[in-house]
């Protein structure tokens, strides 16, 4: 088969799920084992190479970061359980103050808090910072707004433990090390920067608090928004990236003892702490049997999961901790499958030899592969309204090539989780949440929400190309 043919064919299956999930409202999963089959057999396949790829690609993602997705979110239900998200935001408040709020809300909702899932998540953290927006002072609340829609969404993509960096990585066979300590590297500017820009335009007049928020300020939690025919998620059901709609957990359990907000995120922290360590012994090629035991991703994430159960079990009860396990499990399910079929179409992808065809265009001294990765992956975005989605499809589409040309798979991952940050706007679960939690009409969720994302998209593409130097 042509060059021409196999280019042509991946970009009408490419789009053809994205038409399937925008236009006729198929379930996602659906959409794209029904793209990686029309690709595996128009790329001459044959029926066998077809099913193989996607069931190959399925299993082989799932075995690389299923156990991972599953013990994040495992750890984030406690923790949620465990009230830790509400301590945690009294403490920065104390800490940072009431101006360097927003610059400490982002940061920490995109590094350390991505273990929760992010639609439970937003509706524990949005009502917070909506209380906290009139004691930062002018502009507080649209400024906490971007600060929590910048923070939840670079994390997912782009920061380990997040479900969408897990999923990145295990796609492109990035080490969880490696992930984790370059997507730090990356998101801490990133958020902190966009932050400081939407600021900027807000302090310049941007924000017009008449027509930006809601003429009520307390907006009852589910009430209908401004939104063209569409309702925003109550506080008891969330909508998840999938498209399916999963209860959230019944809010912090009364706590039986007094634990300190340390002790509850220290097993968390040991783990990812552990993950690091491992990713720079490997660097300096540094060999200790028992700590690179215990400093592979899924031993580090059980080590921290068993010690959130003692720890939550302790504070909560064993009631509490089994209502939490049952959610997550509940939750983590929707996002396995997700992230399977996701490797099934790049796994197709990859089979039917686009790889060796870009590679001939492409070098790995040039920047056309990042833009091209984080391109693709904005468009998808833009379509299709989940993060995840859009990163994995264009991760996938672009994995062939890193090992031709020589390019850090890691930097793949980066791209297409930069890429598919861009212009969240209307179809996305996340812009819905925000606009109704935060008390913004519908002009004010475009600013926060799909300008402030937009903007940390495109600092972390320009972050991401001179760090191409050293990864």
């Amino acid at each position: 088969m042509s060059d021409t043919a196999i280019i042509v064919n991946t970009v009408v299956a490419v789009l053809a799920t994205v038409l399937l999930i925008v236009r006729f409202r198929l379930n996602p999963v659906v959409s794209l084992v029904v793209g990686a089959a029309y690709l595996g057999l128009t790329a001459g396949l044959g029926v066998e190479g077809t099913v193989e790829a996607i069931t190959g690609g399925f299993g082989d993602i799932l075995a690389e970061v299923g156990l991972l997705i599953a013990f994040g979110v495992l750890t984030g239900a406690m923790l949620q359980r465990a009230g830790a998200i509400e301590r945690l935001v009294s403490m920065l408040l104390r800490v940072c103050g009431p101006r360097g709020m927003p610059y400490a809300t982002a940061v920490t909702v995109g590094t350390v808090l991505q273990s929760i899932f992010v639609d439970v998540l937003l509706v524990i953290s949005a009502p917070l910072a909506r209380r906290l927006a009139p004691r930062i002072g002018a502009q507080g609340l649209p400024r906490m707004a971007t600060a929590l829609a910048i923070g939840l969404e670079c994390g997912i993509v782009l920061m380990v433990p997040g479900v969408g960096a897990l999923a990145l990585a295990g796609l492109l066979g990035v080490p969880l090390g490696t992930m984790l300590l370059a997507g730090f590297v990356l998101v801490v500017p990133t958020v902190l920067i966009a932050v400081g820009i939407m600021t900027f335009l807000f302090r310049r007049g941007w924000w017009d608090p008449v027509r930006d928020e809601q003429a009520e300020l307390a907006v009852a939690v589910g009430a209908p928004g401004p939104g063209p025919d569409r309702e925003p998620a109550s506080a008891s059901t969330v909508t998840s990236a999938t498209g399916s709609t999963a209860p959230a957990d019944d809010g912090p359990g009364p706590m039986r003892r007094d634990v300190p907000l340390a002790v509850l995120f220290t097993p968390l922290l040991v783990a990812l702490l552990l993950i690091a360590v491992g990713a720079v012994l490997e660097v300096a090629e540094v060999s200790i049997p028992v700590l690179a035991f215990v400093a592979e991703p899924v031993i580090a994430l059980l080590i921290g999961l068993i010690g959130t159960i003692a720890v939550c079990t302790y504070a909560t009860g064993a009631s509490a901790v089994e209502e939490s396990v049952a959610g997550g499990f509940r939750e983590s399910g929707q996002i396995l499958i997700l992230t399977g079929v996701g490797g099934s179409l790049a796994t197709t992808i990859q089979k039917a030899g686009l790889g060796e065809i870009l590679g001939q265009y492409f070098s790995a001294n040039t920047v056309a592969p990042l833009l091209m990765v984080w391109l693709i992956a904005a468009v998808l975005h833009v379509a299709i309204g989940s993060v995840t989605i859009s990163a994995i499809t264009a991760a996938g589409v672009l994995a062939p090539v890193a090992p031709i040309i020589g390019l850090s798979p890691v930097l793949v991952a980066l791209a297409a989780g930069a890429g598919s940050l861009f212009a969240v706007h209307v179809t996305s679960n996340t812009f819905w949440l925000l606009q109704s939690l935060m008390g913004q009409t519908t002009r004010g969720a475009l600013k926060t929400c799909s300008v402030g994302v937009s903007v940390a998209s495109v600092v972390a593409i320009l972050l991401i190309l001179p760090m191409s130097l050293v990864f």
